[in-house]
């Protein structure tokens, strides 16, 4: 088994530390420890993990610094007594729960120079614009960021209330306009890992795990009028989904 964990290691391109902090903080979400239990020793973890100790003392410090275990002086490391729940976020499977879980968050503008002038569009998204506004921000919760959102407007959308969209969600603004008719409103996500940039704006290490979404509205006439790329830190989100809501949906009709 030991040597299976290492050869996993080894086949990894994320420090070593990382992955080690990931195990074990793998286990406290389990419930393998409880609240105030006292956890293996840095010698009983470099023996499992087959690591050098000084590698599980920097994924002990990250750990605790994420408020999951303290130290106490002679006497262990322990699971903290009351845990947080940090997968506060669920992901919205319908544009109405993802407007309203947004349309309070006060984005944080970054300058971008030279930013893309048109969007990734997928098959299903619609043709693009004639001309796009780009718009990139990190949105915060409790004054902590949790995702970084790079979004292409339709310019003549955006001249509409460009005030709004400067102080508010750009989806949410979106929504607010009662004229619009949208006919497609589309989501993807796929698993990734924080490179350098990512890590410096959402306060997580490098190749931190981030969910990566894809978003596209497309109105009446087929023309993508909002397309964004949010990556979310992933120690904060949840993907809730009702398996039967279709089926609930046909006997209420």
């Amino acid at each position: 088994m030991k040597q299976r964990i290492a050869k996993t290691f080894e086949r990894s391109r994320i420090p070593l530390y990382l992955q080690v902090a990931s195990a074990i903080r793998r286990r406290i979400d389990e419930g393998q420890w409880r609240p105030g239990q006292k956890i293996p020793t840095l010698e009983e973890f470099e023996t499992e993990f087959q690591v050098a100790r000084v590698t599980v003392r920097q994924a002990i410090d990250i750990l605790e610094q994420e408020g999951l275990v303290r130290r106490q002086q002679g006497k262990g490391t322990f699971v903290a007594g009351t845990i947080k729940d940090k997968r506060w976020l669920t992901l919205a499977t319908q544009m109405s729960q993802m407007v309203e879980s947004i349309q309070d968050n006060v984005p944080h503008f970054i300058p971008v120079k030279d930013p893309p002038a048109l969007p990734r569009l997928q098959d299903a998204d619609g043709r693009p614009a004639d001309d796009y506004v780009f718009l990139r921000s990190v949105q915060y919760r409790d004054g902590e960021p949790f995702c970084v959102v790079s979004t292409h407007l339709s310019r003549p959308l955006y001249k509409r209330a460009p005030s709004a969209f400067l102080s508010h969600t750009s989806l949410a603004t979106l929504a607010s306009f009662e004229d619009i008719e949208i006919v497609r409103a589309h989501q993807t996500l796929v698993i990734g890992t924080a490179d350098p940039e990512i890590a410096d704006f959402l306060h997580i290490p490098l190749n931190a795990p981030t969910a990566e979404s894809h978003c596209a509205v497309t109105d009446d006439k087929g023309v993508a009028i909002y397309v964004a790329e949010i990556v979310y830190r992933g120690d904060c989100i949840m993907l809730d989904i009702d398996l039967l809501a279709d089926v609930k949906a046909k006997q209420k009709k």
